[in-house]
């Protein structure tokens, strides 16, 4: 703009407006000198870049705060849906649910044989449909951990759970008035912890970054009462109760 001969006034409103950061080093004012720019002209560029500085040093102490609904912000523990069908994609967190343990199914059989038969250990949960529903085939889950403490979450329901591998995907036998998951089996012989495979969806995990991971089903998941488990729960250990995720799938809008 020199070499073209404009005037200060209208050099210096142009570096006042513009949004190009200037080198103002030693050397670099030696240059411009040399190409016959002015001391006002330089003096605005070097101002100009201290401006800029500042702006990125304050943005930098106070960074804006995280967006609840980009996965990929800092989030409390938990585990939240991330719709796609929907306009706002706000993500959904996934409340626990309070289930008891109990033994059922079986028991009279197992009776009978003396104990030799199995009997089944279930985790029930209160009320026939989960108040979460969700309408897509392969919904997209996030699971945050805290890394500092290794566990889903501070109140311990997890008992220190760092990773979604430590959890099942599984669909609940719905009734009238309550949803069932066989959690285990036992007999005269001993007692065996885990879901049935029947009752699983397998998972595809993707770990995106310290504690956060992405979770999708591997295959469309079909209407129904659904839950994530998790396996070193108290159901799971045989004991009477404790707390999962739960969710109802519809039918695809």
């Amino acid at each position: 703009m020199t070499e073209l001969k404009l005037g200060d006034g209208l050099i210096i409103s142009k570096i006042k407006t513009s949004n190009y950061s200037f080198q103002t080093g030693i050397d670099d004012i030696m240059k411009l000198k040399t190409a016959g720019v002015s001391d006002a002209v330089i003096q605005a560029m070097v101002e100009a870049s201290a401006a800029k500085n500042a702006v990125a040093t304050e943005a930098a102490k106070n960074p804006p705060p995280p967006d609840p609904n980009d996965p990929r912000s800092p989030h409390d523990a938990g585990i939240f849906w991330l719709p796609k069908e929907r306009r706002a994609k706000d993500m959904v967190p996934l409340e626990p649910t309070v289930y008891s343990g109990g033994k059922s199914g079986g028991v009279f059989k197992s009776a009978m044989t003396y104990g030799i038969a199995k009997a089944n250990w279930k985790a029930v949960v209160r009320g026939g449909r989960a108040n979460l529903r969700m309408f897509e085939e392969k919904p997209e889950f996030w699971f945050y951990f805290e890394e500092k403490s290794h566990g889903l979450s501070q109140s311990g329901y997890w008992g220190g759970a760092s990773s979604p591998n430590e959890f099942v995907l599984a669909k609940l036998s719905a009734k009238k008035d309550e949803r069932e998951l066989v959690v285990g089996q036992f007999n005269a012989f001993g007692h065996q912890a885990g879901t049935q495979s029947k009752d699983t969806v397998p998972l595809k995990i993707e770990k995106l970054g310290p504690g956060v991971y992405r979770v999708i089903p591997e295959e469309p998941i079909r209407p129904g009462e659904y839950c994530f488990f998790y396996a070193g729960g108290a159901a799971a250990a045989g004991q009477t109760g404790g707390k999962l995720f739960d969710f109802g799938m519809d039918p695809p809008q």
